[in-house]
C-alpha cells in the first residue's frame, strides 16, 4: 500500500517504542514522516536512538519538547502536516505516583499545545494515543468503550482521559477530526524497558529474581506491537466522518489483543524461550495497578478491520531473542 497525501506525516513521541515502529510502517508504505521526540531520560535514551537507528534511521526525528510551544510552532509552520499521529507522553502508571508534575506538563499542557496547533494549521486528522487504563474501578471486562471512565486509579490514566476529553472538545467547537487509541499493554522488540515483558525476560535471561504483584493473581489483555501498528495505520486511514450535531468528529477505540493471560502463564512463556526457570518473589498489589484488562474490540474491528493475530506464544519469544541480541548474557 502507498501513501497518497504529499504533506509529511508528523509522529510525536517518534523515537519510542510504538512511534518508531509506526514511523518504520509509515515509510514502507511510501509515507513522507516526520518525527518528534524529547528524549528525555525516564529511561535510557541510548536505547531510544538504538531503536531508532534499527527502525527507521531515514525519518528525521527533531528533538523538542512538546512544552516548547514556539518550537512546536515552527515546526507545524515548516512541515505542514495535514495528519499527526500523537504518541508523545509521560508513560508508566507506578512513575505517576512519584512525579505528578511530569505528567501534567506533557500530557496535559503539551496535549494543549498540540491541539491548538491542529486546529490552527488546518489539520486534517489527529490520531492520538490515550490508554487502557482510564477504565480504571468504573468498568468491567471485557472493556467497552462505551463504558464510563470517570474513577481512574493512577493520575497517569487520570491525565489520558482527560486528553480524551479535550480532544472531544476540540472535535465540538472547531471541528478538529480526531481518533483517540486505547492501547493494552503494548509489547515487543524494542519495547519499554520499565513494563513487565522486558523487566522479565532481562532477568530471566541473567538470572535474577522477578517481582510478581498481588501474588500473580492478575490477567493482562498483552497485545504485540505488529497488530498495535496496524490499528494505529488503519485508524489514521479511517477518520471521523462530519455528522449532523450534536455528533462530533471524535471517536475512542480499543487496540488490544482481546484475550486476557494470567501472569503466571506469561511467565512461563519467558521461561521456555529463555530456557531457564524464573526466580519469583510474591509481592502485595502495586498502587495504581488493575488487577485485569481486558479489550472489547468489536468498534475497531468494525471500523477499520482491526483483528490482532499474536498471541505470547508467537510474540514473547522474540521479546527473550531481542534481549539476548541487544544486552547480551547479562541481560
Amino acid at each position: 500500500m502507498t501513501d497518497t497525501d504529499t504533506a509529511p506525516i508528523l509522529v510525536t513521541g517518534a523515537a519510542g517504542f510504538i512511534g518508531a515502529h509506526v514511523c518504520r510502517a509509515l515509510r514502507a508504505r511510501g509515507a513522507a514522516v516526520i518525527g518528534l521526540d524529547n528524549y528525555n531520560d525516564y529511561y535510557e535514551p541510548q536505547l531510544k536512538r538504538d531503536r531508532v537507528a534499527a527502525l527507521c534511521p531515514d525519518v528525521d526525528i527533531r528533538a523538542l519538547d512538546l512544552c516548547d510551544r514556539d518550537g512546536l510552532a515552527a515546526l507545524f509552520d515548516e512541515v505542514r502536516p495535514t495528519r499527526v499521529i500523537h504518541l508523545a507522553a509521560q508513560a508508566g502508571v507506578r512513575y505517576s505516583l512519584t512525579h505528578p508534575h511530569a505528567y501534567v506538563d506533557s500530557n496535559l499542557a503539551g496535549f494543549v499545545n498540540v491541539l491548538e496547533l491542529c486546529r490552527h494549521r488546518g489539520v486534517q486528522h489527529l490520531v492520538y494515543a490515550s490508554s487502557s487504563s482510564v477504565y480504571g474501578d468504573s468498568a468491567t471486562p471485557p472493556f467497552s468503550e462505551d463504558q464510563r471512565i470517570d474513577q481512574p486509579r493512577s493520575l497517569y490514566a487520570a491525565t489520558k482521559a482527560a486528553n480524551e476529553l479535550m480532544a472531544h472538545t476540540y472535535a465540538h467547537l472547531y471541528g478538529l477530526h480526531a481518533t483517540g487509541l486505547r492501547f493494552f499493554t503494548v509489547y515487543g522488540p524494542w519495547g519499554r524497558p520499565d513494563m513487565a515483558p522486558l523487566l522479565f525476560s532481562r532477568a530471566v535471561l541473567a538470572g535474577r529474581p522477578i517481582d510478581v504483584f498481588n501474588h500473580g493473581r492478575m490477567r493482562r489483555d498483552f497485545t504485540f506491537i505488529d497488530d498495535i501498528v496496524n490499528g494505529v495505520l488503519g485508524a489514521l486511514d479511517h477518520p471521523p466522518v462530519d455528522a449532523a450535531p450534536p455528533a462530533v468528529p471524535h471517536r475512542v477505540f480499543n487496540l488490544g489483543n482481546h484475550t486476557p493471560v494470567e501472569l503466571e502463564r506469561f511467565i512461563a512463556v519467558i521461561e521456555s524461550a529463555a530456557g531457564t526457570p524464573a526466580q519469583k518473589v510474591y509481592k502485595p498489589m502495586q498502587p495504581g495497578d488493575m488487577i485485569e484488562t481486558m479489550a472489547d474490540t468489536s468498534h475497531a474491528h468494525a471500523a477499520f478491520g482491526f483483528e490482532p493475530a499474536t498471541s505470547i506464544e508467537v510474540g514473547l519469544p522474540q521479546v527473550v531473542d531481542w534481549c539476548r541480541r541487544y544486552f547480551g548474557r547479562n541481560a
